[in-house]
């Protein structure tokens, strides 16, 4: 779905939307793939429940290492976060921080994202407090859904004008919110039929408000 004349949003496995490019297509790749934890967690302290209280297939499984074969040959750059959940990735010394400012010590305080030599930025941190993010996203939509300040801060910092973005697993649709915001061109797609509907909506919402 053409969401705007720079927003293209698609309900489909990301393989098949990966081997539709050439290579080094995409400037930048901003991913957050499942890390295959929930899966193992029973519903609590700490587990991913979306919003109808399912324990969703989204995070059953890590991608395989074949997906960030694809990644890495469409993509110039790749940001991934949760990345060390995941084996195989080049060695980088490139990384990206996300400080939640958590008071709870049963949740994670920090998020990490592996930035590929290509960038070649040294490492950042981004503050925002996700007792801000939880008061100011609305519905959550998804469980791990991120704040869309965090993806504006990610392409401040490490996409150039005129770049375009890639994103594999859409979930809420944060990063197309960011985009948007910010003027840059984004393919994205998210295979779970409820989460690709209801993160059409919230940007649709979003730009109508604007």
């Amino acid at each position: 779905m053409k969401v705007t004349d720079k927003i293209q949003i698609t309900n489909e496995d990301n393989m098949a939307l990966m081997s539709r490019y050439e290579d080094n297509y995409f400037d930048l790749a901003i991913v957050d793939p499942p890390y295959k934890i929930a899966a193992q967690q029973k519903r609590g302290v700490g587990s991913r429940i979306d919003k109808t209280g399912k324990m969703n297939t989204w995070n059953n499984e890590v991608p395989p290492k074949e997906y960030f074969i694809e990644l890495l040959r469409v993509s110039k750059g790749q940001i991934i976060w949760g990345a060390n959940n995941f084996e195989g990735l080049p060695r980088t010394e490139y990384f990206a921080i996300w400080n939640k400012e958590q008071t709870v010590d049963n949740f994670a305080s920090l998020e990490y994202a592996w930035i590929s030599m290509s960038i070649g930025k040294p490492a950042k941190m981004f503050t925002y407090s996700i007792h801000k993010h939880n008061s100011t996203k609305g519905e959550k939509i998804h469980p791990t859904m991120k704040p869309v300040a965090l993806y504006e801060w990610l392409l401040m910092k490490y996409a150039k004008n005129g770049d375009t973005i890639l994103d594999t697993h859409l979930g809420s649709g944060s990063i197309a919110l960011a985009c948007n915001n910010l003027g840059f061109e984004l393919t994205a797609c998210e295979l779970d039929k409820e989460y690709y509907e209801a993160s059409i909506k919230r940007i649709k919402d979003h730009i109508s408000q604007q």
